[in-house]
């Protein structure tokens, strides 16, 4: 999916019901300048503070479910809230930015739109946000229920060890032993060592390539 701004009425599609019209007066009071992006491997969204006469810009990735969608825009939002408040003084994923996505999720929580696993996930969120939207393992498991399924792909994690697997753009890896919270994966062809977060999402290969 190309980068592509997504008009405000449209973008209802993209989150769940009971939503849209919170998330739509924040994007039209501030201006926000909102695209929908193809997706990213190691990030879901991404804000870009107003400058120089550019309005705010918050991009998010179009292959989200509904409730990834909106807890990213939420994510971001509340980098805008930050930046308002206390622009370059604050760290960027810091105690102020963790109270304004705190406060922006317990608003959303309030209206009870997410399904009930999601909903406890969240409430262990607002202790303490992740400073990335990839961050927080278990909230991104809990969303992943509502993916829709993809024949062929799997979760790094949910591979058998030596299994083989190929990531976006062709490259081929072979699954290794757990270090930490990332899996030490091997690639063939260069022989070099990389570690893989046990939510990365791959293609199934033949086990004996």
């Amino acid at each position: 999916m190309p980068k592509q701004e997504v008009p405000l009425l449209q973008l209802q599609s993209y989150l769940p019901e009971g939503s849209f019209e919170d998330v739509h007066h924040y994007l039209v009071h501030y201006k926000v300048h909102l695209t929908v992006t193809r997706q990213r491997q190691t990030v879901l969204g991404d804000y870009r503070h107003a400058y120089q006469g550019k309005t705010h810009r918050i991009s998010v990735n179009g292959n989200l479910n509904k409730y990834s969608f909106l807890v990213t825009l939420l994510h971001e939002l509340a980098h805008l809230f930050t930046y308002e408040r206390y622009g370059h003084r604050v760290q960027s994923h810091g105690a102020e930015w963790k109270a304004e996505f705190s406060k922006v999720l317990a608003q959303f929580l309030s209206k009870k739109i997410f399904p009930a696993d999601i909903e406890n996930a969240l409430m262990q969120t607002l202790k303490n946000p992740a400073a990335s939207s990839c961050g927080d393992e278990k909230l991104l498991r809990v969303l992943r229920n509502y993916d829709d399924v993809k024949k062929g792909f799997l979760l790094v994690e949910q591979l058998e060890e030596g299994a083989m697997f190929m990531i976006k753009g062709g490259r081929i890896f072979r699954k290794g032993e757990k270090i930490r919270t990332r899996y030490r994966c091997i690639e063939p062809a260069t022989k070099r060592i990389y570690l893989f977060s046990g939510l990365y999402e791959v293609k199934i290969m033949e086990a004996d390539y």
